[in-house]
């Protein structure tokens, strides 16, 4: 009895003696549920190939299809204008020659009739396609036809009209001239030749002079055919549907012709097929 008995313990005190036994810090450890890698630097969005972008800043050539004068303008008259030079996004005409430019008069200043000039402050409003999609914005002028008499001032966004000094010196210099002339044969008349052309010349100068202050300077012009660059104040965003001009009706670009400044006259595209 004995015997067995010892039998029946020797296993379960083995089974106890294991129970009490610490943890081996050699035995690995069991492994965690793997967590998906995070990159250390987010990737950037892959462009999509069917949007195109006209940036910010970009310049877009136009030429003027009405005038403008500070003489007969008044604030909130439109102006017109058209591109002459494709501008290009991703490879693609996004604005090709002949779209057309919709823009406000912002402020008139007409030139003083002592001093000052003829000032206009133009604003661009919108864009429209050759197949009819517009965009909005307020973009700004950027320059101006260098052949033009008149000068941006980009700092303020004015057109200003030329001073006139040197008219106006050339104004009191011939009505002086005149009344020489004249004061001269009324003194040879009286016998007084020199004094009576002094005091024909004096006379002379203080009519032009008088003249001179009667009327005003020179008027700030954009003529028709004028040019300059509107600087695009946001990105213009196109999708590729937008930019079909395949069905577009022809541009007949009114800007051609004869007018104000015929040498400033915007050069004549032909009828282009641009790739889709």
């Amino acid at each position: 009895m004995h015997l067995r008995g010892l039998l029946i313990a020797l296993p379960f005190t083995l089974w106890i003696g294991a129970q009490d036994q610490p943890p081996n810090p050699a035995a690995p450890l069991p492994a965690a549920p793997s967590e998906p890698v995070k990159d250390a630097v987010a990737r950037p969005a892959a462009p999509n190939p069917d949007e195109f972008v006209v940036p910010t800043g970009t310049k877009v050539p136009l030429s003027m299809i009405n005038s403008v004068s500070t003489k007969t303008a008044s604030e909130g008259d439109r102006i017109y204008l058209e591109t002459v030079f494709p501008i290009l996004a991703n490879g693609r005409v996004a604005i090709p020659p002949g779209s057309y430019v919709a823009g406000t008069v912002t402020e008139i200043k007409r030139p003083g009739r002592v001093k000052g000039r003829g000032e206009l402050y133009v604003r661009f409003d919108s864009l429209t396609l050759p197949n009819g999609v517009t965009r909005d914005f307020r973009a700004r002028v950027g320059s101006l036809d260098g052949r033009a008499s008149e000068t941006l001032d980009k700092n303020e966004g004015k057109i200003k009209s030329e001073g006139n000094k040197a008219g106006d010196v050339k104004t009191v210099g011939e009505s002086a001239g005149a009344g020489a002339t004249v004061g001269g044969l009324a003194g040879a008349a009286a016998g007084r030749a020199g004094l009576g052309a002094g005091i024909g010349a004096a006379a002379g100068a203080t009519a032009g002079l008088v003249g001179v202050l009667l009327s005003r300077g020179p008027e700030a012009v954009l003529a028709k055919g004028t040019t300059m660059e509107m600087v695009l104040d946001r990105p213009l965003q196109f999708n590729l549907t937008e930019l079909d001009f395949s069905n577009s009706m022809n541009s007949s670009h009114p800007s051609d012709g004869p007018g104000p400044l015929p040498s400033k006259k915007s050069s004549s595209y032909p009828n282009h097929h641009y790739p889709l």
